[in-house]
């Protein structure tokens, strides 16, 4: 018994300590909800690539199938290709568009699972918490299976008040005027930023081959920008 109320405390601990930068990232999402991108993307997203990283722990403490730093650390090119096409392809919807995307969202919490926006929250929520799989694996391996289980409900616990936090954060007045004025300026910036970071932290490609890559995600950005353009015109 004193095991399982141990493991409150060590779930709480643990993901505080490995989720405290998820909340600035989540921060970025929620100032940029719009017609097209909705909390439940967000929401969706977090536990979707939340629950990929614990997966991705409990593989490797039961089978030794941690996935490797470097594969995850690809999933930096992510956030940088989100970043590029934000900066590239600036979101201008006029009033019909916005309109027309308001009645044809489905707001069934099943239809979130299925939208890439939620796959693109889930992709960077992942990428970013390449660091939690190497402190998750060793705590599961010495957990029993109740307080494992304890823990992890704990952690999911946790991601909705993760999700809380954040969204209650952009509605403070002083917060939101601060993302409403900058925030479509630099949200670009930053998440290219993180994917530079995960990328070369996880040493999953050099600076030039980064910088390659990079510029090859900038011609593919532009080349489906002006695809877009010419389609609506």
């Amino acid at each position: 018994m004193s095991e399982l109320v141990t493991a409150i405390p060590t779930g709480i601990a643990a993901f505080t300590a490995t989720n405290l930068d998820d909340i600035v990232i989540l921060l970025l999402f929620f100032s940029q909800v719009n017609a097209a991108f909705r909390c439940r993307h967000i929401v969706a997203g977090q536990y979707l690539g939340f629950a990929a990283l614990v997966l991705a722990s409990l593989l490797g403490f039961f089978g030794g199938l941690i996935l490797p730093e470097r594969w995850i650390g690809l999933l930096g090119l992510v956030p940088i290709g989100i970043g590029l096409s934000r900066f590239l392809n600036p979101e201008n919807d006029s009033e019909e568009e916005v309109q027309a995307e308001i009645d044809e969202s489905d707001p069934s919490p099943f239809a979130s699972f299925l939208s890439p926006q939620t796959y693109g929250v889930a992709a960077v929520t992942f990428a970013n918490g390449g660091d939690n799989i190497g402190i998750y694996v060793p705590l599961f391996a010495n957990s029993a299976l109740p307080s494992l289980l304890v823990i992890l409900s704990v952690f999911f616990l946790l991601v909705a008040v993760w999700c809380y936090t954040a969204y209650k954060l952009t509605a403070l007045p002083a917060v939101a005027d601060i993302l409403t004025r900058y925030g479509n300026h630099f949200v670009p910036f930053v998440l290219i930023g993180l994917g530079v970071f995960i990328v070369l932290k996880n040493q999953s490609l050099s600076p030039l081959a980064l910088v390659a890559a990079s510029l090859c995600l900038m011609g593919l950005v532009k080349s489906s920008g002006r695809s877009t353009s010419e389609a609506q015109n």
